[in-house]
């Protein structure tokens, strides 16, 4: 079950909403013939390679949809050293201040499956770090009609990297 997250102090943003919020946005805009765009991840520390994937996922359509993990989420992929360093709150208002991105849905769930399953995106997309046949809900977009894309990634650019730079000054 997709959990709404808050952000505390931070201004509200427009492009933050819940599932139900977006799916009624949605459905406005598939009435009014866009397509929808989504991908999901961490984001932890944004870097130029985040802002690269996204501007390329939403040049694929109309509307991007991003759907951003929880802290618990982030927690449970066990990724070293332990994250996420920014919380929700933060991550998805700095994520909502890039013109590429149109929606940011928080996902508590280890993956996206439910969200995507909510949101009938026309196009699924993931990093190319993922096999297409890997990505979670391939099959129902592609049951749909819909594409399912795994993007290069922009060289020499990721999270990790970044945190054990940090570390070694």
């Amino acid at each position: 079950m997709t959990q709404t997250l808050t952000l505390a102090a931070l201004p509200p943003n427009l492009k933050i909403v819940t599932p139900a919020g977006l799916a009624s946005i949605l459905e406005d805009g598939r009435a009014s013939g866009k397509s929808i765009v989504f991908t999901n991840g961490c984001y932890d520390l944004l870097h130029p390679g985040h802002v690269d994937f996204l501007a390329r996922c939403k040049a694929l359509g109309d509307i991007l949809v991003l759907g951003l993990n929880s802290d618990a989420s982030v927690r449970r992929q066990g990724k070293l050293p332990p994250r996420p360093v920014t919380p929700f709150a933060d991550r998805a208002f700095v994520l909502a201040h890039l013109a590429s991105v149109d929606y940011i849905v928080g996902f508590d769930e280890d993956t996206p499956l439910e969200l995507i399953e909510t949101i009938k995106p026309r196009i699924l997309v993931k990093g190319g770090d993922w096999p297409v046949e890997r990505i979670a809900g391939r099959e129902e977009v592609e049951r749909l009609g819909g594409k399912v894309l795994s993007l290069p990634l922009l060289p020499g650019y990721s999270t990790t990297g970044m945190l054990n730079k940090i570390k070694s000054l």
